[in-house]
């Protein structure tokens, strides 16, 4: 399959298989990135055209927005929904806009949540001028994995081979290791070196020799081919294409969500990547990386304006009602900002006694702004219904 090696070179690795024995077989290592844009066909020039165009219209209307950052949780909250079930975690997106961060109630929630929590510190540290280093990636690939089966063994370096998907092709009854669809290259130096040499490489300016939306496909196929940690490797791929357009001032806010277009082409998706590894097949991947991220802008740009409309409409509601403090105005965007909450968290976000702020989300629930997730319940969350409807696209 691998009969490009200006992408890479493939390497000689053994071990031993506890079914089979001992086996020999061959890695991947892909080379540096170039400093200067690989040779793209015109549709994939005009691909990548459309993209930034989409991505600036995206930024603009961000940045116009009195408070962008309320958009924030909810845009996370559906790119840990797409970002984790593309890599097999499954829950429904309902479920998870109404759970619990500090009581997930499932291993599944725990996981997806923990992209939320990941990316929100990554992005505070982006925000605080921490420049991306290995390190970061590491502290961040630990938060990922918090409360999982290989957090011990998370925040750091994998020591051991991994590999990517399965063959169908290949005999069941040899070694488990070649009936993988891709070798990613072994723990040790090289593996190590290939991931300083990407940090470096995003880190440096190439404004005057790479487009930055294929110089976020190239550091996006480099980290997913390298596969530096025992797991989480695409979701925090994933999460590096948002950090790595604002490190290139493409996108001033984190709004953009880009794992629901992958997920719904995710075969399309790895064989792209895997076209550049054998094949050299840069053109090809751009093209689709591209098309990924305008229709990924196009998508959250109208999910942006939905829910601005929304907080438009709901708090019309209440200056139509005998309300007339502003706690309740001040609600209303605690309940953009935040898929669930509960009366604890209202009182402590708006500063008012506990009692003033449940006797504000009754009021809130009588006007049919917010409603109870389950009103029964020891610890009541709290939700607005209509923006769960805009995040679940039922308009």
């Amino acid at each position: 399959m691998f009969v490009n090696d200006a992408t890479g070179a493939l390497v000689d690795i053994a071990g031993t298989d506890p079914r089979v024995g001992d086996w020999r077989h061959r890695a991947f290592v892909p080379a540096q990135l170039p400093e200067e844009m690989p040779e793209l066909t015109m549709p994939t020039v005009l691909a990548v055209g459309n993209a930034r165009a989409a991505l600036a219209s995206l930024d603009s209307t961000a940045r116009r927005l009195p408070d962008p950052t309320l958009l924030r949780v909810p845009t996370l909250r559906r790119e840990a929904h797409s970002t984790s079930a593309l890599e097999g975690t499954y829950a429904p997106l309902a479920e998870v806009l109404g759970a619990d961060a500090e009581e997930p109630g499932s291993p599944d929630l725990r996981e997806i949540l923990n992209f939320e929590v990941m990316a929100s510190l990554g992005f505070a540290w982006a925000a605080d001028g921490r420049p991306l280093s290995t390190t970061m990636l590491y502290d961040l690939q630990g938060v990922l994995m918090r409360g999982g089966p290989l957090e011990e063994v998370s925040g750091r370096l994998r020591d051991t081979q991994v590999v990517v998907g399965l063959r169908s092709d290949v005999d069941p009854g040899g070694p488990a290791i070649k009936r993988a669809r891709f070798v990613p290259a072994p723990p040790g130096p090289l593996l190590e070196a290939g991931l300083s040499d990407l940090v470096d490489w995003m880190r440096t300016d190439h404004s005057s020799t790479l487009d930055p939306v294929v110089a976020a496909a190239m550091s996006h196929y480099q980290f997913e081919t390298l596969h530096p940690f025992r797991d989480g490797n695409g979701r925090l791929g994933r999460f590096l294409i948002v950090l790595h357009l604002l490190s290139m001032d493409v996108l001033g806010e984190p709004t953009l969500t880009v794992s629901p277009w992958f997920e719904a082409r995710r075969a399309e998706y790895y064989d792209a990547l895997l076209g550049v590894s054998t094949r050299g097949d840069w053109d090809n991947y751009v093209a689709f990386f591209a098309r990924g991220l305008e229709a990924a802008a196009r998508t959250t740009h109208t999910q942006m304006i939905e829910l601005v409309g929304v907080q438009a409409e709901l708090k019309d509601i209440v200056r139509g009602s005998h309300l007339r403090s502003e706690t309740p105005i001040s609600l209303v965007d605690l309940a953009i900002a935040h898929p669930t909450f509960t009366v604890r968290q209202v009182e402590q976000v708006l500063g008012v006694s506990y009692g003033r702020a449940n006797t504000v989300v009754g009021q809130l629930v009588e006007l049919g702004v917010l409603a109870f997730i389950n009103p029964e319940a020891y610890k009541r969350r709290v939700y607005a219904p209509r923006v769960h409807d805009v995040i679940l696209g039922r308009g």
